[in-house]
């Protein structure tokens, strides 16, 4: 195992070299994971049903590729029985880690390291009407626990090291515990994505639509888009969830925000009738989902995977929530801001529902022409038109944040702010 001191070549400010990056793993093996009729069917049910929550709630809905074939069942009448399934009970939390690692893909060049540079936890309350996606900074320090070695035994416990290092230190596991003794909420489900499986997630709803606020040129990631409404999908898309140096202050915190800016767009996409009424684009979902994810025991589930996807498919757009987990400059990196972290932390695991009251973050801003606000429907409505610029309204039941905890709805049209210097 390598040294894995805190390491002060890649500060969050630092704009010394194309270090960023997003969402990325190990290639996985090359595999069919639509064998059957069968197969393909649940996997369209599962990706249809899901609300687009984030990257780790609308993906890897098709595992079956990795279960045993089932028994085929009938009842008295010779009749096929069919499993009933229904939303998951209660509330539940997915870890979503990104791996920098490139799978071995010469397009990605040479990389020595597996660094978890994009860390999301998705909590949907017990009632499934809201869901919160926290975003941990790459760079920031926090207390690593003991965590157990593939071949038995387990490595030492660090008090301050950044959090990106766990994959590489004790992998998928060793993320989850350092995510839950930060915040104090049980993880049961997590998963890992890689690089490719951004690039055909873009591709399989059609391309995101991103407003930018000017041009865009980011020679370290290949980005070169231009101001205004963009479609990216592909390398492209990619490209502008893996920039730093071309958004906000060069910061991983700008990227953070800016990367909402697609989630955002992206859970609208996803949620749109064009793309859950399109049978080509569901099943280009599930399959891109299925390629290029690495799932914990927990989630290889067709039965778990449809229960969460019946779950949050009725979610309003303003009741989905990013955050960026709250944090301060330090020396090297960022630390995390305990009072304020508390308070996030402490609403989502009394399952109450959060409001924002901060900005959206450094590396994005509102869009001058989003649609206009519109009433949020009721519980059950569709929710495609209750978008908004502004940061919504506090509920009577919410639990406003501190000004300094920075984010967005997925109902809020925001732009990716161009690098100022």
């Amino acid at each position: 195992m390598s040294d894995l001191r805190p390491r002060t070549n890649r500060p969050s400010r630092s704009r010394s070299g194309p270090t960023s990056t997003i969402a990325r793993h190990g290639r996985l093996k090359t595999r069919n994971p639509f064998g059957t009729l069968a197969k393909i069917l649940a996997a369209t049910l599962g990706v249809a049903l899901v609300s687009g929550v984030s990257v780790a709630a609308i993906a890897a809905w098709d595992v079956s590729s990795s279960l045993k074939k089932s028994v085929h069942l009938v009842d008295a009448s010779g009749n096929t029985v069919t499993p009933q399934i229904g939303a998951i009970d209660g509330a539940f939390n997915v870890l979503l880690a990104g791996s920098d690692s490139g799978g071995g893909n010469a397009a990605y060049g040479v990389r020595g390291e597996n660094l978890n540079d994009v860390t999301m936890l998705l909590h949907v309350s017990a009632d499934h009407q809201n869901a919160t996606v926290v975003s941990f900074p790459r760079d920031m320090f926090v207390p690593i626990p003991s965590c157990p070695k593939a071949n038995g035994g387990s490595y030492s416990a660090m008090s301050y090291q950044k959090i990106n290092t766990t994959l590489t230190y004790g992998g998928l596991a060793c993320t989850v515990l350092t995510v839950q003794k930060l915040t104090g909420m049980t993880i049961p489900y997590a998963a890992v994505i890689q690089f490719d499986g951004v690039i055909q997630m873009s591709n399989a709803v059609g391309g995101v639509p991103v407003c930018v606020a000017g041009n865009i040129v980011d020679p370290y990631t290949g980005l070169n888009v231009k101001a205004g409404q963009n479609t990216l999908q592909g390398t492209q898309a990619l490209a502008f969830l893996r920039t730093r140096h071309g958004v906000g202050d060069g910061s991983d915190l700008g990227r953070i925000s800016n990367q909402q800016v697609f989630l955002s767009s992206l859970v609208r996409t996803i949620k749109s009738a064009d793309t859950l009424s399109n049978p080509a684009k569901v099943y280009g979902i599930a399959k891109a989902a299925a390629s290029n994810m690495s799932l914990s025991d927990s989630l290889n589930n067709l039965s778990t995977i449809a229960s969460m996807a019946i779950a949050m498919k009725n979610i309003n757009l303003n009741n989905v929530v990013f955050v960026q987990y709250p944090n301060h400059y330090v020396a090297g990196g960022v630390a995390p801001t305990v009072n304020s972290a508390t308070q996030l932390f402490t609403a989502l695991t009394n399952d109450q529902p959060i409001s924002l009251t901060g900005n959206t973050g450094v590396g994005s801003v509102a869009d001058p022409n989003a649609p206009a606000a519109t009433t949020p429907p009721s519980a059950g409505a569709p929710t495609s038109s209750s978008t908004s610029t502004a940061v919504p309204s506090p509920t009577s039941s919410s639990v406003p944040l501190p000004s300094d905890v920075q984010g967005q709805t997925a109902g809020q049209y925001t732009c990716s702010k161009p690098f100022s210097g």
